[in-house]
């Protein structure tokens, strides 16, 4: 009589392409993948714990550290949770500034994805091409706040500062560089044979089974379901942009991969309208003892000496209650769940992070598939660690 016998394999918490500590449980029929169940919380920080800890303006560079390749559109989530929570309305101006640059992040997030991706299934130099554009996003935000990726630019109630005076000569050289050379990535990839059979057909997801798991972002429109919170609930003034919603039909890794170029598109849309009608005005609400007062009449005012010492050391005090605000970052709805108790800290803090919901249904996606087909199902989601362990 033959025993048919299955193999426990525990691919990481140590392996390149998880791009992080993750660590996956597969049992394996031969080359089949019989069952798959992630494990996290090897890269544990305790983020939100943290958090809850610190003043509301002193939480914020720790939103920056989630998901690392995003960190703009954290500090946007994070930034108006509390605006909505404190009843604060922002100008125009930090709007559509603010528009414009969660816009570049997602084409930076895109462009890391596409190159690690790639690179996972063979395709070398990829990785190069796309951190050689990633790099001139990354000189609008060194030129925005002084720092490459942990910028906390975006400000509860404002920007951190004025936009460069040459804001929008490096925005638009930046857009025209990632244009450019789309055209380069598709020639590589997109009627690539060997990139399709690794992609086409690999790591399917139906669209009801894509709701059932409570997925969002490419992995969602991926699979043809017309879901984007710009458009059914459009925040910072996103009503204002013209763009369309980049929809897959075969929820498979190779229509994800080209929904997110499509999406490049559509950001580098956005970004022009952006700039074309920046309108003029302050960069930050003018609310005593809440925003911060610009820095430079810290050193000539004294009322803005006094508020900047207070709100530094001793915070504000938000009212009691919860709100919840969502935006749709590069990877999906990312959500800030914040309670004010009437202190000067928030009572709680709770993050929802698309990849650590994204990465839920992994199991649905390579189960039964080939195990050769697991690194390419890992990098379809387009995870970070750092938000899945936050």
């Amino acid at each position: 009589m033959t025993e048919t016998r299955t193999v426990t394999l525990n691919m990481g918490p140590q392996h390149p392409s998880t791009h992080g500590v993750l660590r996956l449980v597969l049992e394996l029929d031969g080359e089949r993948v019989v069952s798959a169940r992630p494990v996290v919380g090897y890269l544990h920080t305790g983020i939100e714990k943290t958090m809850e800890s610190k003043l509301y303006y002193k939480a914020l560079p720790c939103t920056d550290r989630m998901d690392y390749l995003a960190p703009m559109s954290n500090n946007l989530g994070y930034c108006l949770a509390v605006e909505k929570l404190m009843d604060i309305e922002v100008p125009e101006k930090v709007k559509w500034a603010r528009v414009c640059l969660a816009e570049l992040t997602r084409i930076k997030s895109h462009l890391v994805w596409l190159g690690t991706h790639s690179i996972d299934l063979g395709a070398m130099s990829m990785l190069l091409y796309t951190f050689r554009e990633r790099e001139s996003i990354i000189d609008v935000y060194e030129a925005c706040g002084g720092q490459r990726m942990m910028t906390s630019y975006i400000r509860i109630g404002g920007l951190a500062h004025e936009l460069p005076p040459d804001f929008e000569s490096k925005v638009r050289r930046a857009v025209t560089e990632v244009s450019e050379h789309l055209g380069d990535y598709e020639a590589l990839l997109t009627k690539n044979q060997i990139f399709i059979n690794r992609t086409k057909g690999v790591a399917v997801i139906s669209a009801e089974d894509a709701i059932a798991w409570s997925l969002s972002g490419p992995m969602l429109r991926g699979s043809g379901v017309k879901h984007d919170l710009r458009k059914s609930n459009p925040y910072s003034g996103y009503e204002n942009f013209d763009f369309d919603i980049a929809l897959g039909r075969n929820g498979d890794a190779y229509d994800r991969y080209l929904l997110r170029l499509e999406e490049i598109r559509q950001s580098i849309r956005i970004i022009k309208q952006t700039l074309d009608g920046m309108p003029e005005g302050p960069y930050r609400a003018r609310v005593p003892g809440v925003v911060l007062p610009p820095k430079e009449d810290i050193l000539y005012k004294m009322e803005s000496m006094i508020f900047h010492f207070k709100i530094i050391t001793e915070g504000f005090k938000a009212p009691v209650g919860s709100v919840y605000q969502a935006i749709e970052a590069p990877k999906g709805e990312l959500g800030f769940y914040i309670t004010g108790d009437g202190t000067n800290k928030p009572r709680r803090v709770r993050v929802r992070p698309p990849s650590f919901v994204n990465l839920a249904a992994l199991p649905c996606l390579v189960e039964g598939s080939l195990f050769a087909d697991v690194v390419c199902a890992i990098g379809t989601i387009d995870i970070v660690l750092g938000e899945v362990d936050r």
